[in-house]
């Protein structure tokens, strides 16, 4: 039976906020923003809610069970909160990467599509609960209201061992954006079916 997919309470905020933070633990980008453990589980909550944030205050924040697995989706029209976004990471990120993850972060805009579309910013799932469909049912919830309503879907993808689940949901790779000395990551898109 696949995972049920529920929308992100407010009480669960805190929680879905983690169970991202937890997926990202070994993810080539995230570590390489913030290499030391500490420095990781400040920045990325921190990047979480500024990048991400927006999903849950209209209500596209969604999860499985028990928070197993959350995806950040932002509906056409919402974007990240760019305020709060670079002061997280001005904040968090060591001064000899400001530069390159400033730099990834322009590379990345320059993918998004111009038409309205549905952005996923941020999709993880707690280590201890991969490979037991989460991802699979986070992805097909915001996508098939997507074919309804005949709205691409965009993403980057910042670990390639998460390629192959794109693809699957029928995403094409656009290009590689990489900054200086950082790891590349891959923007994304999904035209509707």
């Amino acid at each position: 039976m696949p995972p049920t997919v529920k929308p992100v309470s407010e009480a669960d905020q805190p929680t879905a906020i983690d169970t991202v933070v937890l997926a990202f633990a070994a993810d080539p980008i995230a570590r390489w923003t913030w290499p030391g453990s500490r420095e990781y589980l400040t920045g990325m909550s921190k990047l979480v809610r500024a990048f991400g944030g927006n999903a849950f205050t209209h209500g596209t924040a969604i999860c499985t069970d028990a928070n197993a697995g959350v995806a950040l989706w932002l509906p056409p029209g919402v974007h990240p909160d760019e305020e709060k976004l670079g002061e997280a990471l001005q904040s968090t990120v060591a001064p000899a990467h400001c530069e390159d993850v400033f730099a990834t972060f322009e590379q990345m805009a320059a993918y998004h599509p111009d038409e309205p579309h549905w952005y996923l910013p941020m999709i993880g799932v707690d280590p201890a609960h991969q490979g037991r469909g989460h991802g699979d049912a986070l992805m097909l919830h915001v996508l098939a209201q997507c074919d309804r309503d005949g709205v691409p879907a965009y993403l980057e993808s910042t670990n390639p061992r998460n390629i192959s689940l794109y693809l699957r949901h029928g995403f094409v790779a656009l290009g590689t954006v990489q900054a200086g000395s950082s790891p590349p990551l891959t923007p994304m898109l999904r035209r509707p079916r």
